[in-house]
C-alpha cells in the first residue's frame, strides 16, 4: 500500500483558496439538471464525489458540457423531467450523490438502479426510502433491506403531501427530499419529530433552492418545512471554496507555533455551516480574523498553548476529525459530543479516530455518541503510520499532525481523491510559505 511521510515545519504564513465545495457542487449540479434551461456553474469541484454525480447525469442523458480546466459545467435542465427511461448508476462511495439521485429518480419514467462500492452497500438509506415511499415513490431493496442497491420504478411524478420525519442519521436525507419537493403534485411538507442532524447543511440546501427559484417556508423553530410546487429556473451560479476542506489549513495554522493561514473566498457571507470551525479554533485559543470573504487563523501568541474544549458538533460533524487532530496539541481533554452519525460515514469514524489517536499516544474514550481525547501525558506525540480506512477526512486530518510532530506517515494518501485530489500539494505549498 502506498504511504506518504509528512515533514514537520517550524512556521508558515499562507494564503490558500481551496477548490469548490463538494456539498454545493453536488446540490447545484442536481438543481441545474432539474431546472428549465441552461445553467452555468463556475468554481465546480472536480473530485471523485462530484465526478460520480456528473457521470450519473450524463448516464441519464442530460446535456452536460464540462470545462474542467476552468472549473465550469453547463447543464441543460429539463424542468423536472428525467431524459431516459432506464439506467444503472454506480455512485461509488459518494453518499451525497447517491441520496440526492435516489430522491430525483421517481420523477422519471422507467426503471433505475442505484448502486455503489461495498462500503456504500453498508451505509443505511432506510430513512430516506421511507420518506420517499410516504410521498408516492416505488423503491425496492435489491440486496439487504435498509441499504443499497436500490431499484426505483418511476411513473413520472411524486404525489408529495405532508409527513412527519423522525430524527435522522444524516441531514442528506432531508436535503434530498426538499430538493424534489417543488416537483411533487401537492408540494411537500415535512414535520420534524426532534432535532435535525447537521442542520446547517439543510439550511444550505434551502438557500440554494431559493437561488434556483424555489423558496421553501420554514417555521420559527425549524420543526416544519413546506416546499410549494414550482420549477427551478436556469441559473448561473458561482460555487464557493470548500469550507470543510479549508478547516485543515486553519487547523494547521493553529497548531504550528508562529504560523498563520488566510482562506480567501470564504468568510461571514458563506452559506456553509463548517465555516464555524474557525470559531472553534478561536475558543481553543487561536487568533482569528473573520471578514466577509476571508478567514485568518493564527497560532496562539507569546508562547501560549491551545486549550481543550467540550463542544457539541452535531451541527458540523465533518469537523470532528479535524478537531480531534488539533486536540493532540491542546492542554487538557477535548470532548466532542453528539456525533454518533460518524459511525455511518465513509467508515466508522469514531472507531477509526480511537484507533489512530491511540497510536499517537493519546488517551481516547468513547461514551455513547461522544468522544474524548486527552493528549499524551508527556506532551510528545508518538511517531505512527496512520491507517485511513478509505476515508478522505482521516487522511487530511491526520496529515496536519505531521506538520507539528515528526514520524507521521499517512497510509493510502490517494483516498483524498474523493473530495480534494490536490490536497497534499496544497499542504506542501502552505508549509513552504515561510516554513522549513
Amino acid at each position: 500500500m502506498e504511504s506518504l511521510a509528512i515533514q514537520p515545519v517550524r512556521s508558515f504564513r499562507a494564503h490558500v483558496t481551496p477548490p469548490g465545495s463538494k456539498s454545493l457542487t453536488n446540490r447545484a449540479l442536481l438543481l441545474a439538471a432539474l431546472a428549465e434551461g441552461e445553467s452555468t456553474l463556475t468554481g465546480v469541484l472536480f473530485a471523485d464525489d462530484s465526478r460520480r454525480m456528473l457521470a450519473a447525469l450524463q448516464a441519464l442523458k442530460f446535456d452536460v458540457a464540462i470545462d474542467e480546466p476552468n472549473s465550469t459545467v453547463r447543464i441543460t435542465g429539463r424542468g423536472g423531467v428525467i431524459p431516459c427511461d432506464h439506467a444503472n448508476l454506480n455512485l461509488g462511495n459518494a453518499g451525497t450523490a447517491y441520496r440526492f439521485l435516489t430522491a430525483a429518480m421517481p420523477l422519471g419514467r422507467g426503471e433505475f438502479v442505484l448502486d455503489g462500492i461495498e462500503r456504500m452497500r453498508q451505509r443505511p438509506v432506510k430513512q430516506l426510502v421511507d420518506g420517499l415511499r410516504q410521498i408516492g415513490a416505488t423503491i425496492n431493496y435489491t440486496m439487504n433491506d435498509g441499504c443499497p442497491p436500490l431499484q426505483v420504478t418511476a411513473r413520472g411524478s411524486l404525489a408529495g403531501g405532508q409527513f412527519t420525519m423522525p430524527p435522522t442519521l444524516s441531514s442528506q436525507y432531508i436535503s434530498a427530499l426538499l430538493q424534489v419537493g417543488g416537483y411533487c403534485e401537492k408540494g411537500l411538507t415535512i414535520n420534524f419529530d426532534g432535532p435535525i442532524t447537521s442542520r446547517p447543511y439543510v439550511e444550505m440546501t434551502l438557500r440554494l433552492m431559493h437561488t434556483f427559484g424555489v423558496r421553501a417556508e420554514v417555521d420559527a423553530n425549524f420543526t416544519r418545512i413546506h416546499v410549494p410546487t414550482g420549477k427551478y429556473r436556469a441559473t448561473n451560479y458561482a460555487i464557493e471554496p470548500d469550507a470543510s476542506n479549508a478547516s485543515y489549513f486553519l487547523a494547521a495554522a493553529a497548531i504550528v507555533p508562529g504560523s498563520s493561514c488566510t482562506i480567501e473566498g470564504l468568510g461571514k457571507r458563506s452559506i456553509q455551516g463548517d465555516i464555524g470551525f474557525a470559531d472553534v479554533l478561536h475558543r481553543m485559543g487561536a487568533g482569528l480574523l473573520f471578514g466577509g470573504d476571508f478567514i485568518t487563523v493564527m497560532a496562539p501568541a507569546n508562547g501560549q498553548k491551545l486549550c481543550g474544549i467540550d463542544i457539541d458538533l452535531n451541527h458540523m460533524p465533518d469537523m470532528a476529525q479535524t478537531l480531534a487532530a488539533v486536540a493532540l496539541f491542546a492542554e487538557g481533554t477535548t470532548t466532542i459530543r453528539d456525533v454518533g452519525n460518524l459511525r455511518v460515514k465513509e467508515t466508522d469514524r469514531l472507531g477509526a479516530l480511537k484507533n489512530e489517536l491511540t497510536k499517537l499516544g493519546a488517551t481516547v474514550e468513547i461514551e455513547g455518541d461522544d468522544i474524548s481525547i486527552t493528549p499524551p501525558a508527556d506532551g510528545k506525540v508518538k511517531p505512527a503510520a496512520i491507517d485511513t480506512y478509505d476515508d478522505h477526512r482521516m487522511a487530511m486530518s491526520f496529515a496536519i499532525v505531521g506538520l507539528r510532530s515528526p514520524g507521521v506517515v499517512i497510509n493510502d494518501p490517494k483516498c483524498v481523491n474523493k473530495t480534494f485530489p490536490e490536497y497534499f500539494e496544497y499542504l506542501r505549498k502552505m508549509a513552504d510559505s515561510g516554513g522549513t
